[in-house]
């Protein structure tokens, strides 16, 4: 613990955290004021699963995990490799997804409409030719409802995964959950996303039986989601994350992205890295408090 906390190195450690999470050192980028507009709660509330989840630690564990499920599907990791700058600016890429995630999570319905239409502007440039389990290249589109289907469920599993194995408490249940965060995708394109636990599970079995394959691209950006350019301190604590993500993946996973299966053990230490970063950050972001200031202002 001591080298832990000597890693973290208190309040300008806690800043240069918000800053790699969401782009700014006080945890409220400039985006996180669309969390005030808007005069309803959004799609969710403080009391939903989807609360509940999104706005816990875990999702830390989370975000690794979805990173990596992401790269076990062909079409994903082509997208990635070939439209992002995930080698250049990895950090860019993280405060993009963090800002859809929590405007989508928190924001008002008028806040998760405009974050939208960014997403599928920019979805409408993610196109390409992917090489196929079978070895067939074939097109792929990030605006394809498939594909859309596939990061949909990457995202709802892995959250739900870390949350419930880093023993987390979440009372309204997975399958709420899971239907509560159905209704994110709607508004990308997807209108089929699983509204159950099964149906969840069920998709995934389908894209691990037919879809999910290695690729001559994956072993690099699996390396790089595992070993990003961070600080000594910052990869100390990345790597017990890292190793918690791993342990809560199942195969034919595992084996498509070419890891070993991680002890359990790593569960329990990064449970208490994340209290103790709680703790040190505040048990609620800003986004989350500017999005209680604008619901408690319509009661």
């Amino acid at each position: 613990m001591n080298r832990l906390l000597g890693a973290l190195g208190g309040n300008r450690a806690a800043d240069a955290f918000r800053k790699t999470v969401s782009g700014d050192p006080s945890g409220a980028p400039e985006w996180s004021k669309q969390m005030a507009i808007g005069n309803d709660i959004g799609f969710f509330g403080p009391d939903s699963a989807v609360w509940q989840v999104h706005g816990c630690i875990a999702t830390l564990v989370g975000g690794i995990r979805a990173l990596l499920m992401q790269a076990a599907h062909p079409a994903a990791l082509t997208g990635v490799a070939e439209h992002s700058a995930y080698d250049t600016d990895p950090l860019g890429r993280l405060e993009r997804t963090t800002r859809w995630l929590t405007i989508t999570s928190f924001g008002s319905t008028e806040a998760i409409e405009i974050e939208a239409r960014r997403v599928r502007e920019m979805h409408k440039r993610v196109a390409g030719h992917f090489e196929q389990k079978s070895g067939e290249s074939v097109p792929y589109s990030a605006s394809d409802p498939r594909y859309l289907l596939w990061v949909h469920c990457a995202f709802t599993d892995s959250f739900l995964r870390a949350h419930e194995e880093l023993k987390y408490p979440l009372p309204q249940g997975s399958d709420q959950y899971v239907r509560e965060w159905s209704r994110s995708a709607v508004p990308l394109g997807l209108s089929t996303a699983p509204l159950s636990r099964d149906e969840l599970n069920e998709a995934l079995s389908d894209f691990a039986k037919n879809e999910v394959a290695s690729i001559a691209m994956t072993p690099p950006i699996v390396g790089f989601i595992l070993k990003p350019p961070f600080s000594r301190g910052g990869r100390f604590f990345y790597r017990i994350l890292a190793n918690a993500a791993i342990a809560t993946l199942d195969e034919p996973f595992l084996s498509v992205l070419g890891l070993r299966r991680r002890s359990k053990m790593w569960l329990r230490i990064s449970r208490y890295l994340l209290d103790f970063l709680s703790y040190m950050l505040g048990h609620e972001s800003p986004s989350q408090k500017i999005a209680r200031q604008r619901i408690n202002a319509l009661q």
